[in-house]
């Protein structure tokens, strides 16, 4: 099992990124909590890797606090919620705003993420209450990237990482309308997340 990577960041490609570990590159899957999260490219990244095993491929999974991880693993194990799912629920809310959702019976808010209908959000509520009782509910926020990549055509990845994310077409380009195409990919998709969280 690889249970943790230190290399060189090399792409961002939300929701994927390229990490080289002493000259072998590690394709990881992430949550955009984490890759707002990470360095600029080229800097040294830690990550808590999650990998699963298929007959068709390994997919590892990134992240950037051992909770982030221990919640992805945990949803995992929900009937009906997969790795995919729970990136999606990780990217929009962070695990002490999901732990709230949890706590306060709040399906509403757990609806609003894609892929999540009523039915998911109260089976989420129900067999994720019990979990974690240690967590505190005030660590550090998150900090901001430090330096912003190079101009790309931010709005159409974000985009296209937002319907990978489950997101149609439609709803993704709505949830980016006005927004600064001259941020990054990773806050772009962090500002269409909070966005339509209503936060």
């Amino acid at each position: 099992m690889i249970g943790r990577l230190t290399g060189q960041l090399q792409e961002k490609k939300p929701p994927w990124l390229l990490l080289d570990v002493s000259g072998v590159g590690y394709e990881i899957e992430a949550s955009m909590t984490t890759l707002v999260a990470l360095p600029a490219v080229g800097e040294t990244a830690v990550l808590y890797t999650h990998l699963t095993v298929r007959d068709d491929a390994h997919l590892l999974y990134g992240f950037v606090r051992e909770r982030e991880r221990a919640l992805f693993r945990a949803l995992i194990k929900v009937n009906g919620v997969g790795p995919k799912l729970a990136l999606a629920i990780l990217s929009g809310m962070d695990e002490d705003a999901f732990m709230r959702c949890v706590h306060d019976d709040d399906t509403k808010a757990l609806t609003k993420l894609p892929g999540v209908g009523k039915k998911t959000a109260e089976r989420l509520i129900i067999e994720m209450r019990d979990r974690f009782p240690e967590w505190q509910q005030d660590e550090t926020p998150l900090p901001l990237e430090a330096a912003a990549e190079p101009f790309r055509d931010n709005i159409a990845e974000a985009e296209a990482a937002l319907t990978s994310l489950g997101y149609k077409p439609t709803e993704a380009a709505k949830m980016l309308a006005d927004l600064d195409r001259s941020d990054t990919t990773e806050a772009l998709i962090k500002t269409a997340l909070t966005r339509r969280m209503g936060r």
